[in-house]
């Protein structure tokens, strides 16, 4: 069945939009005051080694957190919108002998995200989000946009004069709103086409958040160069998910390898930072 591009476009905005909020808290005063679903965790204290993965009681995010366990020396949060989706995840890798915590996540419940400083999702790939991977409390802080599979394809389908903005080293993030307001603006009226636009809200959506991972990057090792945040948007491939195909030749922990990677940065790394990868490796965009 065929759906609205204008209601498509608007459910996607409400993503997009809400995954600003993202970026502007502050990352330590989430760590500082998250705790498991289950109750307070005694050994939970500022030196702790924390890994937090979005949307993550299937699909991609799944995959992200059964790696991590096995790779990441710290704390790893499974979080879901779904109490019950997201502990029946966390039984699930416990019975692979895996240890993840868990953490409530609603994009729907204001304190839920403002809580918790990450946007979450149930669709393994689906809706625009960021992925925050916080390595350590007083150290190294990874952050990692994924899902962005869909945004250099739609890149390429955008006129050339909006390519060349949204490629822009100079847009800034009120520069970036007014675009993505000005791509609903046309779809709701049909004419998004006829202004340079892709015929698919979802991959506007993406190429959104992958700007928006630009932008704050830049922002980040201009205005905090000290702070040892590195922010950048991965594509994780065709992958097979709820969302996509089973056709697609990728599984979701072949689709997790980019974001593992990136959030496994070694101690220090001052790179790459506002990039797009795929597959381990910068991508031009």
């Amino acid at each position: 069945m065929r759906t609205d591009p204008a209601q498509n476009a608007a459910l996607l905005f409400f993503f997009f939009c809400f995954s600003f909020t993202v970026v502007h808290f502050h990352v330590q005063r989430f760590l500082s005051s998250l705790q498991p679903h289950s109750g307070p965790n005694p050994s939970f204290n500022m030196s702790t080694r924390v890994a937090v993965v979005t949307g993550s009681n299937k699909g991609i995010g799944l995959a992200i957190v059964r790696a991590l366990c096995k790779q990441f020396e710290g704390d790893v949060y499974l979080t879901a919108r779904n109490v019950g989706r997201g502990e029946a995840a966390v039984k699930a890798l416990n019975s692979e002998g895996l240890k993840p915590l868990f953490h409530q996540l609603d994009i729907d419940d204001h304190m839920s995200t403002k809580v918790a400083v990450v946007t979450g999702s149930n669709k393994g790939i689906g809706l625009a989000i960021v992925q925050a991977l916080c390595k350590q409390f007083d150290g190294d802080v990874y952050i990692t946009s994924r899902d962005v599979m869909l945004s250099i394809t739609g890149l390429k389908q955008c006129s050339p004069e909006l390519q060349q903005r949204f490629r822009s080293e100079d847009i800034t993030e009120d520069e970036l709103v007014a675009l993505m307001r000005k791509f609903l603006d046309d779809a709701k009226k049909g004419e998004h086409k006829q202004h340079g636009w892709p015929d698919m809200a979802y991959s506007v959506s993406k190429i959104g958040v992958t700007v928006l991972s630009m932008i704050h990057a830049r922002r980040l090792s201009k205005e905090r160069p000290n702070d040892r945040i590195l922010l950048n948007a991965c594509c994780p491939g065709w992958v097979r998910t709820d969302l996509t195909s089973p056709d697609a030749p990728k599984s979701p922990d072949e689709g997790a390898i980019t974001p593992v990677y990136l959030a496994l940065l070694p101690p220090g790394a001052k790179e790459p930072q506002g990039k797009f990868l795929s597959d381990k490796e910068v991508q031009p965009w």
